[in-house]
């Protein structure tokens, strides 16, 4: 299909043909919650631990004598049931992560790409180039834009410029294509794609 494609101006700068095996998809909500669900998983740290009764710092030395005392049998002060003893089956470190087929992974990047075309959050750029590092003129392009919340995709390389005044916009995300990924797409209102962007995708999904 043909796309319009705009400077950071805001002018037309032509148009661009996106694959409908890319950006023609009916999403599936089903397949865009897996992914989402599996990046999260993976992006949690899982460092958190409690001590259990062999690692807690108490005395190993019986509490008080078996018999003779009217109370119940104990032995060690380390045992959950005390204050200062260990935590009994208390979350230990370990990975979230799960795996997710490598076919699924492809499948909802493009249900994510077909999602934002659909609802007309996708605008193309021909070139995202900063004649100078300043945060003050980005704002303003985007402005004219109308990106407020957005996400952009950049090629391979990514212009200096560009991403120094981008980055200390707040709800701007910079990201080269390589970096693409479906959370970040569905976080962010809009999609914007540079033209090398569309091309190295098209490569990538061919």
């Amino acid at each position: 299909m043909e796309f319009n494609v705009k400077t950071l101006e805001g002018k037309d700068a032509g148009k661009v043909s996106l694959s409908d095996a890319i950006f023609g998809l009916d999403p599936r909500e089903d397949i865009l919650a897996r992914m989402v669900r599996y990046q999260l998983a993976k992006k949690q740290q899982g460092s958190h631990q409690t001590l259990t009764r062999a690692e807690v710092s108490r005395t190993g030395a019986k509490m008080f004598k078996q018999k003779g005392t009217g109370r119940a049998r104990h032995h060690s002060a380390r045992a959950p049931q005390f204050r200062g003893g260990g935590k009994a089956h208390g979350p230990v470190s370990r990975s979230h992560a799960f795996d997710l087929p490598k076919k699924v992974r492809a499948l909802a990047l493009r249900h994510a790409l077909s999602a934002k075309l659909k609802s007309e959050d996708l605008i193309v750029i021909d070139d995202l180039v900063a004649t100078e590092a300043k945060t003050k003129a980005l704002v303003g392009t985007f402005a004219s834009l109308g990106l407020t919340n957005a996400l952009v995709i950049g090629g391979a390389e990514l212009d200096s410029n560009f991403k120094l005044a981008a980055q200390n916009i707040p709800n701007i995300d910079v990201l080269p294509v390589q970096g693409i990924n479906v959370y970040d797409i569905l976080r962010r209102g809009k999609l914007v794609l540079s033209k090398a962007a569309v091309e190295a995708l098209e490569e990538r999904f061919k």
